[in-house]
């Protein structure tokens, strides 16, 4: 199988030097957004020639799918989501679980908020192919399948067509999280008690009387 371009770089840079690579451009792009993110910033900060770092990378867009390839699935460890078939009759206290999980690892360690941001940036790789799509997809077809097993645990109401429900927990679980990662630390409601009105307002909207 052929390599691609991102995924060669954490070999041929010490560990520690495409680690802080990528969180430093992680935050130009949660910060700056996507189509402003400066490369010229990021080598600087990081102290590498232009030669090299476009020997490595290539690209701003193979680095910001270098991000996401390296902490999506660090992330996704973290939260250690239950398979669906294993959601059952405590179908809302495992969603409660994984919940719980993305705020503590988005509390201990930056780059989890960083990442989430860079998931909503306007502009941003969205091809087919890109490692952003495919993160979005996933997430959507988990949520579907969710649902289906919460229908069936009796968890979730089921007098709404199963498409229509899927596309309306799509989109409201992304307005929320992305308000959330967008205004984290801004607002007054503290993070922890945010994330679980929020669970509260999608649980009244799905769940089975």
């Amino acid at each position: 199988m052929t390599e691609s371009r991102s995924d060669q770089p954490s070999r041929a840079m010490e560990p520690s030097q495409w680690d802080a690579l990528l969180r430093t451009a992680a935050r130009e792009f949660a910060e700056a957004g996507y189509p402003h993110a400066s490369l010229n910033r990021i080598i600087k900060s990081c102290g590498l020639s232009k030669s090299s770092f476009y020997y490595f990378v290539g690209s701003k867009a193979h680095l910001f799918d270098a991000v996401l390839a390296e902490f999506g699935p660090a992330l996704l460890e973290q939260l250690d989501v239950p398979a669906v078939d294993d959601l059952g009759p405590d179908f809302w206290s495992a969603i409660t679980g994984i919940v719980d999980r993305l705020l503590n690892a988005a509390g201990q360690d930056e780059i989890y908020l960083l990442l989430g941001r860079m998931w909503y940036l306007p502009g941003a790789p969205t091809s087919g192919a890109s490692t952003l799509q495919r993160h979005l997809s996933t997430v959507d077809r988990w949520l579907a399948q969710a649902l289906r097993a919460g229908r069936r645990a009796g968890a979730v109401r089921d007098d709404l067509p199963l498409e229509l429900q899927a596309r309306l927990l799509t989109a409201t679980v992304r307005v929320f999280d992305e308000w959330s990662v967008q205004h984290r630390g801004a607002e007054d409601i503290p993070a922890r008690e945010l994330a679980h009105a929020q669970l509260g307002a999608v649980r009244r909207l799905l769940e089975a009387p």
